[in-house]
């Protein structure tokens, strides 16, 4: 498999608040992370890093490989621990108060994917069936559009876009959404914030993995399209390609 991550602070914000990166266990198999914080000067940052850092470390000690059914259980369990080290941290650093970040994780092996999310970063797949979005938002425009109130149109343009109803380490305990995807040679997984999402269209991210490009090359693109776009927020993105065996690499491991 080859992946990537790549994050950019946009043209607006003076910090990143975003954090990610794919890391490789012992056998060879991918977990890729994008994760938005939020929550004030730099308590973002402290969130998001948080996170990444405590899933990459809990990976890295992984000697077997998983089931789907244990990816699953895995993803599960860790990023509610996650859930559980940012509000203590919270709740002992006064200026981390309220402090949060959206989580979206995928375990990528030679047989499938399993991928977690909380909040309303998103994990999009392209395989032969076409390319869609497998990840739901836990945000209130969402549940203005699963309720009819607003069309799938309308949201994009909703003032309250950027409103978040769920969120690693905003409180003790919290429900974390799994699906688990057959993942085959040539099929690609794209993890991104909403700095990505809300700017770049489905059809623009479909065409750019399309694209005879690098990985680099793809995520350069992206980017810039975000930013071309008004790159109000940070963007952060992973891409996760199937490739031929014995092609398995990534820029962070």
């Amino acid at each position: 498999m080859l992946a990537i991550f790549k994050t950019d602070t946009g043209k607006v914000r003076q910090h990143n608040e975003d954090n990610g990166g794919v890391f490789m266990n012992v056998q060879g198999e991918m977990l890729a992370i994008v994760a938005d914080g939020m929550g004030g000067h730099k308590a973002g940052e402290v969130a998001s890093g948080i996170a990444v850092n405590e899933l990459k470390q809990q990976w890295q000690e992984v000697r077997t490989a998983l089931t789907p059914a244990e990816a699953e259980q895995w993803l599960q369990e860790h990023v509610a621990a996650v859930n559980k080290k940012i509000f203590e941290h919270a709740k002992e650093n006064s200026h981390c108060e309220g402090m949060g970040t959206t989580i979206v994780a995928a375990i990528c092996t030679s047989r499938f994917a399993t991928v977690a999310n909380v909040g309303d970063s998103r994990c999009y797949v392209m395989n032969e069936q076409g390319y869609a979005q497998l990840t739901e938002d836990h945000s209130f425009v969402n549940e203005l559009v699963k309720t009819g109130q607003i069309s799938p149109e309308d949201a994009a343009h909703h003032p309250r876009k950027n409103i978040v109803l769920k969120a690693a380490g905003t409180q003790e305990e919290i429900d974390i959404d799994t699906k688990t995807i057959t993942f085959e040679e040539g099929d690609k997984i794209l993890l991104c914030s909403d700095g990505l999402s809300d700017k770049v269209s489905k059809i623009e991210m479909e065409q750019t993995l399309k694209a005879s490009l690098t990985k680099e090359e793809k995520a350069d693109r992206l980017i810039e399209l975000a930013n071309q776009y008004g790159g109000e927020d940070n963007i952060s993105l992973a891409i996760v390609e199937y490739a031929a065996r014995g092609e398995s690499r990534c820029n962070e491991c």
